[in-house]
């Protein structure tokens, strides 16, 4: 191998946060002290140590990928052999799935000692399922897709039971973990098959000896989106996902339905762009049933529950059927309202999930709705950032999330895909019904005895930082400094081969 070819600044990003995961783990051995009079105050400012180490290291990441976007190069790690390829597709999705870890990781810092589940393994599986979403993103060969996978994957497993003394922690963990680990199989004998019928498992390869007459090819292409469809949450792959962000603590089922969601769909959508010859008329009918039962059970399912965690589970649900509208039209313009979608609700969620999880106290979460009851007369702040998330999520104008929804349906629309439109539109009037139910109980209800936790200084800073970009690209996004949607065609057009 002649080192000389190889681009070793496309792993900056990569290098970044795996040493940070190490300089945490050693961390927490040299800083937490082991004969300390107050333990729970000594592990209370390690804690915040290792959040500073985290955040350092995914902040240089971050840095890196605008570095990438800015410039508009693409660079192959080793062009003899590209496994893979940071561009500005990949560099926008990178950066969206760092926010992402960050966002969750500042709302990590009362809620873990709130649970008594301040550990620094926490914060070094947050950053090294974030390698695994650097790789998938920038994938271009489906081995270093799958490696990827399962980096993101594995450590995401332990994060959903990272509450070892809660019973339904454990169950969230091992459900996910079954599940998860039967969709990686799905996936990996896909590829199997996809290489057995082209030669390759590059998706230049892939694309070369891509018959869409085989047999053998579409069910390997068949199982791959079948494991996909399981990390984005789709119907009829999303039965583990109420469960799972139910047990898991709050910040860790933030993370698991933003970045394991933007890192699923960017990967998804960079292989069926660079390894199909086409999206054919078949394929797109499978991502328009997908689209369909996603956003009619999500949405349907979601009117009934009463813990507000699984009515998000449900919600992600039905906001990964409007995203795979993208896929379902297929053209450029719906690519990209898909990704400026990913944007939108990625601040939207993880601010709801965010506030739940900063008024946890004394080892008990407040995540039924009737727990946010007559929360408008004593935590007024808290209230009105609740209702901005939930209107967000909602689609209702002003907010980040009605320019999304606008942006994907006129792209469908657009493409002649009218019924897809309609059925979205229809189902958004349906989520009105349940995402009103919190603001209705935060103003209109008696408030309850039990008094909710006070948010620290970075959980405060990240509601606070999810709203403002909840209402700057509810404004801003066709025009103005930092427009998301111009970005995302530039992303997009920086894919297309």
């Amino acid at each position: 191998m002649d080192l000389a070819a190889l681009d070793f600044r496309i792993l900056a990003p990569i290098g970044f946060v795996a040493v940070g995961a190490l300089m945490v783990l050693l961390g927490e051995v040299w800083v937490v002290p082991r004969n300390a009079g107050d333990a729970a105050e000594a592990r209370r400012k390690a804690s915040v140590v290792l959040v500073l180490v985290s955040s350092f290291a995914l902040s240089l990441a971050l840095y890196a990928t605008a570095v990438t976007f800015v410039s508009g190069q693409a660079s192959v790690f080793n062009p003899a052999h590209p496994m893979l390829r940071v561009d500005a597709f990949s560099s926008l999705a990178s950066a969206l799935v760092v926010l992402c870890a960050l966002l969750s990781l500042w709302s990590s810092i009362t809620y873990l000692p709130a649970l008594r589940i301040d550990h620094g393994e926490y914060y070094a599986l947050l950053l090294l399922s974030v390698v695994g979403a650097f790789a998938m993103v920038a994938a271009v060969d489906m081995l270093a897709l799958f490696v990827g996978l399962e980096l993101l994957s594995v450590p995401v497993y332990v994060l959903a039971g990272f509450d070892r003394r809660r019973l339904r922690s454990n169950e969230s963990g091992l459900k996910y973990y079954l599940t998860g680990a039967f969709a990686s199989a799905l996936a990996v004998y896909g590829i199997a098959l996809l290489y057995g019928a082209t030669g390759s498992t590059g998706y230049a390869g892939i694309r070369a000896g891509f018959d869409a007459s085989d047999p053998i090819a579409m069910s390997g292409l068949a199982l791959v989106i079948s494991g996909f469809a399981f990390k984005i949450a789709s119907v009829p792959f999303h039965q583990w996902a109420p469960d799972v962000y139910e047990g898991a603590p709050t910040p860790v089922a933030a993370y698991l339905s933003t970045a394991v969601k933007v890192a699923a769909f960017a990967a998804l959508v960079r292989l069926l762009v660079l390894a199909l010859p086409e999206i054919t008329p078949e394929l797109r009918r499978v991502f328009t049933w997908l689209a369909l039962l996603s956003m009619v059970v999500g949405n349907g399912m979601a009117i009934v529950q009463t813990n507000l965690k699984r009515l998000l589970a449900y919600s992600s649900v039905a906001h990964s059927g409007y995203m795979l509208i993208g896929l379902a039209v297929a053209s450029d313009e719906a690519l990209a309202s898909l990704f400026f979608y990913l944007g939108a609700y990625v601040f939207a969620n993880l601010g709801a999930f965010g506030l739940v999880a900063s008024l946890a106290r004394r080892g008990e979460e407040y995540e039924r709705i009737d727990d946010f009851a007559g929360m408008a007369a004593h935590r007024p702040g808290l209230a009105l950032l609740m209702t901005l998330f939930m209107l967000s999520l909602a689609g209702i104008p002003a907010t980040a999330g009605f320019a999304a929804k606008f942006q994907i349906f006129r792209a469908a629309v657009d493409a002649d895909g009218i019924a897809l439109a309609i059925v979205g539109v229809l189902a958004s009037l349906v989520s009105l019904f349940y995402y009103l139910r919190v603001p209705v109980a935060m103003y209109f209800q008696e408030a309850g005895e039990r008094e909710p936790g006070e948010p620290d200084l970075f959980a405060a800073f990240t509601l606070v930082l999810c709203a403002f970009a909840i209402l700057y690209l509810g404004f801003v996004w066709e025009r103005g400094p930092l427009p998301l949607v111009p970005s995302a065609r530039a992303a997009v057009a920086a894919l297309l081969p």
